[in-house]
């Protein structure tokens, strides 16, 4: 019992400090390891198997809409990245540069790539002639370096993994087709695989990709009432093109500039996951994502045919779940406990009483329901069981994030929304950058998105009451 009650206090409650149970959680349930490079992080097996399903789905999700896979080089040299003037201007503070090549200083420098817009361009400037060639459809799986301040494992470090897509093509109207398709595509992976309702919208002016001519965003609520950014797609319109000189013959015979696009996700999301389903427990993962989804527990499991049952169950759920058996000689207890730290979906417990009765017991992670089942209908119960585990997880975070949404119509009310409401703040304004700069000085808020989906709250912006132009989301975010 003393190991078993030392495990559950190796976590931090979240409503005494969450910052510090997010902390706990990564490091007791073996996702993340400190590195000796500063602001950097090992990603243990447990960590890099969910990342795994993340680029398995999301990899499947983009070659069903005909996206190709390649492979960019690490370093820019500063010439090249200096092309697009806003681009660099953008990044400039988080360029990690390389100096020197061995015992020789480089004739010019590069700098580690923060996101690779350059290089592709530079590659298409050369690849792309006819209107044949496009449109060009790729993604590249990667890491890139930017050399944050301050860093919190998945959340932001200095170097971090990601796909980023980059396309090109022959009209204006293809690309803004194709940044919102991807869009989509994000927002449907996090509500259908990761149980994670979103806010899908466009970033304003100020917030937008550096280089972008519109840039479209997925917005989540974190359980502290946080904002996280889990995913963009930029549309780049023909800025890009002009600046490294992409173009192509059409069918009109007339040289043209191609039109292109930029749409990422990263391991962020894990920390996403962690923060909107996580207990204090530790995690809760959404069954489609989770490495195991299914943990057997083998009850005195030195009493003959216990484990020889339990592997025979493993046997006949693998072919459809993803299984594991605790063989381990730990008590039963501490094995409910790491099973429900590492947030694995369903354990089952058999016993000598429950071979004897032909039966075994599912217990559900997120509600700890206890469910007595036949071993005859284990097979088919595991699979509504982890469906109904993954419904009732989107449905109970897009209730908490709905709860934590309110409506602000004056300035006096956005501000007592701001500090006393953790979450969405729905609210009109004006579409000035210097409005939305005071609002941010004075409140810590920023604006998350202005929603595809618009309401009218009323005529006038909330702070400083000329006529609006949207209805934003804003909020504190990470």
């Amino acid at each position: 019992m003393a190991k078993e009650k030392k495990l559950v206090e190796a976590i931090t409650s979240m409503e005494e400090d969450f910052a510090q149970w997010y902390t706990d959680v990564v490091k007791k349930a073996e996702l993340v390891d400190y590195s000796s490079v500063k602001g950097c992080m090992v990603i243990k097996p447990a960590g890099y198997a969910i990342w795994e399903n993340i680029q398995k789905e999301l990899d499947r999700r983009f070659k069903e809409t005909g996206v190709e896979n390649v492979y960019m080089p690490m370093f820019i040299p500063e010439s090249l990245l200096q092309r697009e003037k806003d681009h660099v201007e953008g990044f400039a503070p988080e360029v990690a540069w390389v100096t020197h090549g061995g015992l020789n200083e480089l004739q010019e420098r590069m700098c580690v790539r923060p996101t690779s817009e350059t290089l592709f361009c530079d590659f298409y400037a050369r690849d792309i002639q006819s209107y044949r060639d496009l449109p060009k459809v790729y993604n590249q799986w990667c890491s890139v370096v930017r050399w944050e301040k301050e860093t919190r494992p998945f959340l932001r470090s200095r170097e971090f993994l990601w796909q980023e897509g980059h396309t090109a093509h022959a009209t204006a109207e293809e690309a803004k087709e194709r940044t919102i398709q991807m869009l989509n595509i994000y927002a449907d992976f996090c509500e259908e695989v990761l149980a994670m309702p979103v806010v899908k919208g466009q970033k304003t002016e100020k917030e937008k990709f550096a280089g972008a001519e519109a840039t479209y965003t997925i917005e989540a609520l974190m359980h502290d009432g946080k904002a996280l950014q889990s995913g963009t797609s930029h549309n780049f319109g023909d800025g890009f093109a002009k600046a490294f000189g992409i173009q192509f013959t059409d069918k009109d015979n007339k040289l043209k500039h191609v039109y292109q696009t930029s749409w990422g996700m990263t391991t962020r999301l894990i920390g996403a996951i962690i923060m909107v389903h996580g207990d204090n427990s530790g995690l809760v993962l959404p069954p489609r994502i989770a490495p195991t989804q299914v943990m057997i527990i083998p009850i005195m499991q030195k009493k003959e045919g216990v484990l020889e049952k339990a592997e025979e169950l493993r046997g006949i759920l693998s072919s459809n779940y993803r299984v594991k058996v605790d063989d381990s000689d730990k008590s039963p207890g501490w094995k409910f406990s790491e099973q429900e730290m590492r947030g694995i979906p369903i354990r089952i417990e058999i016993g000598p009483k429950d071979i004897e009765a032909n039966q075994a017991v599912i217990v559900r992670r997120d509600t700890r329901e206890k469910i007595q089942v036949s071993l005859d209908e284990l097979n088919e119960k595991v699979g509504e069981v982890l469906e109904q585990i993954q419904h009732d997880m989107f449905e109970r975070a897009k209730a908490h994030r709905d709860a934590h949404t309110v409506t602000a119509k004056n300035w006096d009310e956005f501000k007592e929304a701001i500090a006393e409401q953790r979450g969405f703040v729905k609210a009109m304004w004006c579409g000035c950058k210097e409005c939305e700069e005071a609002i941010k000085e004075e409140t810590t808020a920023t604006t998350r998105c202005m929603p595809f989906e618009q309401e009218n709250l009323g005529e006038t912006c909330v702070h400083c009451g000329k006529p609006a132009k949207a209805m934003v989301y804003f909020g504190k975010a990470y």
